[in-house]
């Protein structure tokens, strides 16, 4: 473990909460406090906690620590923004483990796009999808360096109704903060849709921005940062909800 950044609290848990205390997620990634969207990680997290009123902890996972044992710890994972990850394979590993056993999985900016990858590669069956920041000469690239970098923009996206995402939301559309420089390939976005994976939420040029995996508690893929939107007033509702999945999950 890289570093451990514990959020706790004391604060008595409401009715119907109380046989998940001490809930636990692991925060994958290579933590640097002086990188903004860590630092809105934590704060993120926090914000939601004090609204759910719930006992949890969120600890900082190197990529490269990522082992089985991982999910007999935590409820929850959170693949962060700041890749390339030190382990992309292991990166890869606990995503697939998340989504094939249920296991409440969040992932932005670099935990979107490895999201796709993994799913290209064990669902889709492409073995050979690959990421530009990784290998920008790879002869499948899923995931691409942007024509026009994201960093530091705010855009307006559009929901797909009836998706998750939007009933997390509770409306059709919102405006949100990216900090990255790759996306969805455009030539690959046929080839995205030919599994169980929706695309849920899209820019206003039509770009994949947002995925979710059907028939589970909680996939949920962001190109977006949602949590350096998040303030102690208004906690963000995505990252509410998945830690609203995490609590929840059966033990």
């Amino acid at each position: 473990m890289s570093h451990n950044n514990a959020i706790n609290s004391d604060v008595e848990l409401p009715r119907g909460l109380e046989k998940q205390m001490n809930t636990s997620i692991a925060l994958i990634g290579e933590y640097t406090p002086t990188f903004p969207p860590h630092a809105s990680t934590n704060a993120a997290i926090e914000h939601s906690r004090k609204l759910l009123g719930a006992d949890i902890t969120a600890d900082w996972v190197s990529s490269e620590d990522v082992e089985p044992g991982l999910f007999a710890r935590y409820s929850g994972i959170w693949i962060a923004p700041g890749s390339p990850y030190k382990s992309m394979e292991k990166t890869l590993w606990a995503i697939r483990h998340a989504r094939e056993n249920n296991i409440p999985f969040l992932g932005t900016c670099g935990g979107f796009q490895h999201m796709v990858i993994e799913y290209a590669r064990n669902v889709l069956g492409f073995e050979d999808a690959q990421h530009a920041e990784y290998d920008p000469y790879a002869s499948k690239l899923f995931i691409s360096q942007l024509a026009c970098s994201l960093a530091g923009r705010e855009m307006q996206l559009g929901f797909l109704p009836g998706s998750q995402v939007a009933e997390i939301y509770g409306g059709l559309s919102a405006t949100e903060h990216y900090y990255c420089n790759f996306g969805v390939n455009p030539d690959c976005v046929g080839q995205l849709r030919q599994g169980p994976l929706n695309i849920s939420g899209s820019d206003i040029e039509g770009e994949v921005r947002v995925l979710e995996y059907p028939g589970h508690p909680f996939f949920i893929g962001t190109l977006f940062v949602p949590q350096t939107r998040s303030k102690p007033e208004t906690p963000h509702p995505l990252v509410t909800a998945f830690l609203r999945a995490a609590v929840d999950r059966p033990v």
